[in-house]
């Protein structure tokens, strides 16, 4: 059975690693720069194992589990669904040119068809955006 992925990349200048990290890593103040959540909500720290609450405008909270986390350069959270999981990687690279910033998707699972037409498709077309707006954040900590 083969896996559904997306991947989203841009390099940014000017931007500091350990920002975005700690932007990213700040799970509960996600809705700063993800325009389209309501709520984030995690108790406990940025552990393998942990989950958080994110809760989209419009719809119901989602429990998201931490499954990867590679201190500072990049870290994978997955959304169990009935029939489906799916994984969205967040990662940091130090180029010549700038800071990149790549985030991928990843659906797997039976009934994955159904949860890319629902839930993961949306997510991806987000993602040029949400990327913009946690840079900008990141910018405006140091103007």
């Amino acid at each position: 059975m083969k896996m559904w992925s997306r991947s989203f990349s841009k390099v940014y200048s000017g931007i500091k690693r350990e920002d975005i990290w700690q932007l990213w890593t700040d799970i509960n103040n996600w809705p700063k720069w993800h325009t389209d959540l309501e709520s984030c909500k995690m108790e406990g720290g940025f552990t393998v194992g942990n989950h958080f609450l994110l809760k989209p405008k419009g719809t119901r909270a989602v429990k998201i589990v931490l499954t990867e986390i590679e201190e500072g350069k990049k870290f994978t959270d997955c959304t169990a669904f009935f029939g489906a999981r799916m994984y969205d990687t967040h990662a940091l690279e130090e180029t010549s040119e700038g800071l990149r910033l790549t985030n991928t998707l990843v659906v797997t699972g039976p009934l994955k068809g159904l949860w890319i037409r629902l839930v993961a498709q949306n997510v991806a077309n987000t993602v040029p955006n949400e990327m913009e707006a946690l840079v900008n954040l990141a910018r405006d900590k140091h103007a």
